[in-house]
């Protein structure tokens, strides 16, 4: 029996593997979401905006390690997910963008909410394409799916008019293709082994192409073979176990200066799988550019981009890993041993209680003492995010989903994908009162959807980051970056989530528990000091230049 062009492409989506579709509905695909109603599989999760089901897909595909689809129409809906697009772009993650269009006979006349979707998220996305042919729309799906996770996987743009998705089409369905992954040469090999073992004082910044290609048992391996220190690319957290005795520490935002020194001190750089961005290379001061530096990774346009390389391999982490072997020869632990030391000295928070104000350390330490070695953590971008960076040990890989763009509302909608790709793991979302305020429309998809995870909301009444950057350059010229927030317990309880208010850490674990045990999504508000603007900072310290 022949197939409509929409039922092809959910059979696709099927075959992939695909357990849900992300989107909000609209008129540009009613065909689509027909053919969704009839089948099995995927299942359409309808969010209350485009921004927040692309996070939700985005964040999914994370959880799930599959392709990720969210699914917005025409301009508006595109305008609005692009935010998931840029995030899947930075993030490395296979994403499937499908865009309703309008009909094509109105294409170039004015139609309603008409835009070139193409050339409109082409700069944010792997590749994008607008088909209006329906028979090479099966085609299409299949380059679409592929690519998206081929290479360095990414975000792939699809845009359909609506009137191709009702005709007729023979096309079977598109089943996945083995992926190849590039393994080093001998000669890479060869080389990459004479710079580890004449190097002293190695170390390693670990990225997302170890995570997409499952290398991290593969990479402890390595680091206890070679006694080579691991450091986490920026929101690489769960790349390596934070208590291993050669973790070294996260490169983030307001790394500890004894952090850095790891890598300033190396005489041999490992970029594995990492692309040496602006955050995670402290604004391309760590490494500096006379350091002797090896890139690996999977898209060879990503060798040498951001520095001159010593050598560049362009292969997958994991087979490189492999390749390498073991030394070989003894090799002095003392180099790795200290720089675990001082990751330890920096981030280890004693255990204290205060009754009368919130201590975001002891806020962190307790959260890590509270939850499950498996629970998935996400997190928004903000001053708050520092505490979580610098203070939560991430003991085990597959914990940590999180936006490299350092987008904003991110972290509620994510903790949604999340926590339907893995519905026996705990998951629980970290933000600020500014982030969470952007997308805090998605705990009534939670609600709805029925899925328990807990909302942590770091409330000091302000963008916070951007606060910082002011009373840094423009000390006590502050504008914009004041905020005026509604009762947060109140505003969950309205959508039928559990909520409760933390005024002093010493509050927050039983709190944290009766959230955990309440089995439905529940905010927890912890009401923040203002002054204490960063991990390291206060706005007076900051106002009088001394930090």
């Amino acid at each position: 029996m022949s197939a409509t062009v929409a039922t092809q492409l959910v059979a696709s989506l099927a075959q992939h593997g695909v357990r849900r579709v992300f989107g909000v509905p609209s008129e540009s695909f009613t065909t689509l979401l027909d053919a969704l109603y009839t089948a099995e599989d995927p299942e359409f999760v309808a969010a209350r905006h485009e921004g927040g089901a692309a996070f939700m897909a985005e964040a999914h595909a994370t959880a799930s390690d599959r392709v990720g689809v969210v699914l917005g129409g025409r301009a508006v809906g595109a305008a609005n997910l692009s935010i998931g697009v840029h995030t899947a772009r930075e993030n490395s993650t296979p994403l499937l963008v499908l865009v309703g269009q309008l009909d094509s006979r109105h294409r170039g006349r004015e139609g309603f909410q008409e835009t070139d979707v193409a050339a409109f998220l082409g700069p944010v996305a792997k590749h994008a394409v607008e088909e209006s042919d329906p028979r090479r729309v099966p085609a299409a799906v299949d380059r679409a799916l592929t690519l998206a996770r081929t290479g360095r996987p990414g975000p792939v743009v699809l845009s359909l008019p609506e009137d191709v998705l009702d005709h007729s089409t023979s096309a079977p369905p598109a089943a996945p293709r083995t992926l190849t992954r590039p393994a080093p040469s001998p000669e890479d090999v060869t080389a990459l082994r004479r710079l580890l073992l004449g190097s002293q004082r190695p170390v390693v910044i670990a990225g997302a192409g170890v995570k997409h290609s499952r290398a991290e048992d593969e990479l402890v391996t390595f680091a206890e073979a070679w006694e080579v220190p691991v450091l986490a690319a920026w929101r690489r957290h769960d790349v390596f176990p934070n208590e291993h005795p050669r973790y070294a520490g996260h490169l983030q935002m307001g790394t500890h200066p004894a952090l850095v020194e790891t890598v300033r001190e190396a005489d041999l750089v490992v970029a594995l799988g990492a692309r040496l961005n602006e955050i995670t290379t402290q604004g391309y001061t760590a490494p500096a550019e006379a350091q002797r530096i090896v890139q690996v990774d999977i898209e060879p346009g990503q060798l040498g981009k951001t520095y001159p390389v010593e050598l560049g391999v362009h292969a997958d982490a994991g087979c490189t890993l492999r390749a390498v072997g073991k030394p070989g020869e003894w090799r002095d632990p003392g180099w790795a041993e200290q720089r675990h030391a001082t990751y330890r000295r920096v981030t280890t928070v004693e255990p204290a209680e205060h009754a009368d104000r919130v201590d975001n350390r002891q806020i962190i330490r307790a959260l890590r003492a509270e939850l499950p070695a498996d629970a998935v953590i996400t997190n928004d971008a903000g001053n708050f995010a520092g505490w979580l960076h610098t203070f939560f040990r991430f003991p085990r890989a597959r914990t940590y989903v999180g936006a490299a763009s350092g987008a904003m509302g991110y972290a509620l909608p994510a903790a949604i994908g999340a926590k339907l790709a893995l519905p026996d793991r705990t998951v629980v979302s970290v933000s600020g009162d500014g982030g969470f305020l952007m997308t805090v429309q998605e705990l009534e998809t939670a609600v709805r959807l029925g899925a328990p995870i807990v909302s942590l909301v770091f409330n000091n009444n302000m963008y916070g980051s951007i606060r910082m950057h002011q009373e840094r350059r423009y000390p006590g010229r502050v504008i914009g970056s004041g905020l005026g927030n509604p009762d947060l317990v109140e505003l969950a309880h309205a959508f039928g989530a559990f909520g409760a208010r933390v005024r002093a850490d010493a509050e927050f674990p039983a709190v944290l528990r009766t959230a955990l045990a309440a089995c439905r999504p529940a905010v927890i508000e912890i009401v923040t000091d203002p002054a204490q603007i960063s991990v390291w900072a206060t706005i007076d310290q900051l106002r009088e230049g001394t930090a």
